[in-house]
C-alpha cells in the first residue's frame, strides 16, 4: 500500500479544511469527500507505481507526500473527478478544481477525462482541456490543451508536453510523441515517434530517438 505523508483518514480533513480557507461560502462537503477518498487513493496509486522519477518513492515505498505540489494536483483532480463519477455531485469537484486553480495555477476542471497514468511537473500555469489524452502522459509548465472551433486533440499512448507547448484544435497525436518547448501545433496531425519543433505553421518533426517510457515511467 502506497505510504502517504498524512494518517488517512485525516487527508479528507486536511482538505475540507483547505476548502474552507480558500473558498470560505459557508459549503460543507466533508461526508462526500470521505466517500470519495479511498478510490482517490487506490487511482493515485496506480498512476504513482508508473512513475519512475524522484519523489513518488521513498525508501523504495511509493509515497503520496501533500507537501509536493506536483502530488497534490494530481491528487486534487483524483478526487474531484472521483466524486463527481461516483456521486454525480459538481459543487464539491466545481470546488476542487477552482482549489488546484488557487494552489497550484493549474487549469484541469473534474470533468476533463485523464487518463490513468499521467504526470504533472510543476504544472503552473498550464491548462487542459477536454481532448482524448492516452497513457503515460506528461505536462509541464505553462502548457495549453485546447480547442478551435468546439475541435479538440486527441493523444496516443506516451506524449510529452514541455514547457511552454500548445496543442490546439483537431489535431491527431501518434504514440510516443514529445512537443519540445514552446512547441505549438494548430489542426495538424503527428505521426507515433515524433519529437515536433517550432511553432504553426512552420513547425518540424524529427524522429523520438528516446520513448515517452524510456525518459518517465516503468
Amino acid at each position: 500500500m502506497m505510504d502517504t505523508s498524512l494518517p488517512r483518514d485525516g487527508i479528507a480533513s486536511y482538505i475540507q479544511r483547505l476548502v474552507s480557507m480558500h473558498l470560505p461560502d459557508g459549503y460543507e462537503g466533508s461526508e462526500l469527500l470521505r466517500i470519495g477518498l479511498d478510490k482517490t487513493l487506490d487511482r493515485l496509486e496506480y498512476c504513482f507505481s508508473r512513475i519512475e522519477r524522484k519523489y513518488y518513492k521513498q525508501g523504495g515505498k511509493l509515497k503520496f507526500d501533500h507537501m509536493n505540489a506536483d502530488h497534490m494536483a494530481a491528487f486534487l483532480y483524483f478526487l474531484g473527478n472521483t466524486i463527481w463519477q461516483e456521486t454525480g455531485d459538481t459543487e464539491l469537484p466545481t470546488r476542487l478544481s477552482y482549489l488546484n486553480k488557487i494552489m497550484h495555477g493549474m487549469d484541469l476542471f473534474y470533468s476533463v477525462r485523464m487518463p490513468e497514468i499521467f504526470m504533472l511537473v510543476h504544472p503552473v500555469g498550464t491548462v487542459l482541456g477536454n481532448a482524448d489524452y492516452g497513457n503515460y502522459l506528461v505536462v509541464y509548465q505553462n502548457c495549453t490543451v485546447g480547442a478551435v472551433t468546439n475541435a479538440y486533440p486527441r493523444f496516443g499512448t506516451g506524449t510529452i508536453l514541455y514547457s511552454r507547448s500548445s496543442v490546439l484544435g483537431n489535431c491527431n497525436i501518434g504514440d510516443n510523441v514529445v512537443f519540445a518547448a514552446n512547441a505549438m501545433i494548430v489542426d495538424t496531425d503527428i505521426p507515433a515517434d515524433t519529437l515536433v519543433l517550432g511553432q504553426h505553421p512552420s513547425c518540424r518533426c524529427v524522429p523520438n530517438k528516446k520513448t515517452v517510457s524510456q525518459r518517465c515511467f516503468n
